[in-house]
């Protein structure tokens, strides 16, 4: 029981310190937080990656993706 808590604990952690290393790094802060929340072993390559030069990348919103499935 203490072992799921403590994952738990450290899951949220590292998805935090993975949220903070994307935006220092200029990288997608909820790709990089769902993911390191999931494996939290992967804030060791958001680490390892580059600082990425230029504007942050943006996913489409859903009426954008709505916007372009749409052939009307």
């Amino acid at each position: 029981m203490v072992a799921i808590a403590a994952w738990g604990i450290v899951s949220i952690a590292v998805a935090v310190l993975a949220g903070f290393l994307a935006s220092v790094k200029n990288r997608d802060i909820s790709f990089w937080m769902a993911w390191c929340f999931l494996v939290p072993p992967l804030v060791i390559w958001l680490l390892l990656l580059p600082k990425r030069v230029g504007p942050r990348p943006r996913r489409a919103t859903l009426d954008d993706l709505d916007r372009q499935d749409s052939f009307l």
